[in-house]
């Protein structure tokens, strides 16, 4: 019998998951946005805020949906997932309460303290920004500042490497959040493990390292990511042995803790002198980072669903064995101040071997147009690092006006400054 998957999202990790599943099922989606690269995969594209909860649910009961993939994190936070399992059709993504381990950084660390989850940083929680601002003052070291809810990977400030104790202070008072979480900065290099997760059973997939930083050599503020490499095996040339399973082990944790979870478990790390630590956990697929995984991922994506839904154990994961690239072309001025509404051509054809994945656009009659986030991806893939960024290159020529690029992912330059940087701090 054929699924009947819907889609909820519009994004660039949509359009990978649309690409993993859309040969294996009927396949639905609905999106706020018109994402070109998904409505060519779908058999029925329906315009609905991905928050909007009960239009979500009723749109799949329209459509005869058996599954339902939900992208983005706005919409795990408005109880998609619970509104689709209340209708019937299983929902891949965590309900609502789960989804509050990305939802709110302060639950995020408390429910780490109270499950005594290894790689938890020190931190404190804040409900009143002069006494954050207190704490700042007198803390001996530098802090990384988070808003306790949701702000699409721009909302962090990290004192000492992005703003001074002043500036992160004048932050905290410009922007008046509710609540606030300060906790020790954490040096080394970062790096990303996603996991499939279903009736307690845990499957992870390659080690991903993303670039959040909006230009060349890791300068300029933060992003929701420029883009990301994987090598040919789980783990990534900066990461010595060990350090892949002891990263596992802080999801499987979670997990046995939160043993209702079912979706995607995405651990981002920072690999310390100490290990791995835990920069925070998503409830959701990263963005660039579904875009290498899923590509490389031999098993079909449509048998994890059903699994999952059917609470048989989770397949094993194959992988291709390739090394992968995404870059990430975005609009003028993206992120301060995105040149949104103007309309860009994509060179489909200049795109060689390389895979275009279409994010944060606008599909309109007369055009594409850009919105305010990242508008679209190109993903090398070979049997080194080098031979993926190769590729990837190649394929941004399909770029045109009006777009940016940070060039410099996945090159061997960038690459090997990470290695340095963690012997360096290894000893």
């Amino acid at each position: 019998m054929t699924e009947t998957v819907l889609l909820v999202g519009g994004g660039g990790r949509e359009h990978a998951i649309a690409r993993a599943v859309a040969d294996d099922c009927a396949l639905y989606a609905c999106a706020s946005n018109r994402n070109p690269g998904i409505r060519r995969l779908a058999d029925g594209f329906e315009s609905i805020d991905e928050t909007d909860a009960e239009a979500v649910a009723e749109y799949a009961t329209a459509v005869g949906a058996d599954l339902a993939v939900i992208g983005p994190e706005s919409a795990l936070a408005a109880g998609v997932a619970d509104a689709l399992d209340d209708a019937g059709v299983y929902a891949f993504g965590p309900r609502a309460e789960e989804a509050r381990l990305e939802t709110d950084k302060a639950y995020q660390r408390e429910f780490m303290d109270e499950a005594d989850i290894p790689g938890c940083p020190d931190y404190e929680v804040f409900d009143d920004t002069e006494a954050a601002c207190d704490y700042i003052d007198a803390y001996d070291g530098d802090l990384a500042v988070k808003p306790a809810g949701l702000t699409g990977g721009k909302g962090v400030k990290v004192i000492g490497d992005q703003v001074t104790p002043e500036e992160a202070k004048t932050y905290l008072r410009d922007s008046d959040y509710d609540r606030v979480v300060l906790e020790e900065r954490l040096v080394g290099e970062e790096f990303t493990i996603q996991a499939f997760v279903a009736n307690g059973d845990v499957r992870t997939t390659p080690a991903v390292q993303d670039h959040k930083r909006a230009y060349e050599g890791d300068e300029g503020p933060n992003t929701g990511g420029m883009g990301s490499y994987t090598d040919t095996d789980l783990s990534l040339p900066f990461m010595g042995e060990g350090d892949y399973a002891d990263a596992v082990d802080v999801l499987e944790a979670v997990v046995e803790a939160l043993p209702d979870y079912k979706g995607v478990l995405y651990g981002q790390f920072m690999l310390t002198n100490e290990g791995p630590k835990v920069v925070e956990f998503n409830a959701r697929f990263g963005d660039p980072e579904a875009m290498n995984t899923l590509p490389a991922l031999d098993t079909p994506f449509i048998d994890v669903l059903t699994a999952a839904r059917e609470e048989t154990d989770l397949p094993d994961l194959s992988f291709s064995g390739e090394a992968t690239v995404c870059k990430y072309a975005v609009p003028d001025g993206y992120p301060v101040d995105p040149d949104a509404g103007a309309r860009i051509a994509v060179d489909e054809e200049s795109v060689g071997d390389a895979l275009l994945y279409y994010a944060s656009v606008d599909e309109r009659d007369d055009g594409l147009y850009t919105t305010t986030s990242r508008s679209f991806a190109v993903v090398g893939r070979g049997g080194s690092i080098d031979a993926a960024e190769r590729q990837a290159e190649a394929g941004l020529s399909a770029a045109g006006d009006g777009l940016r690029i940070r060039h410099d992912v996945g090159k061997a330059a960038l690459v090997e400054r990470r290695i340095e940087h963690m012997n360096e701090l290894r000893g």
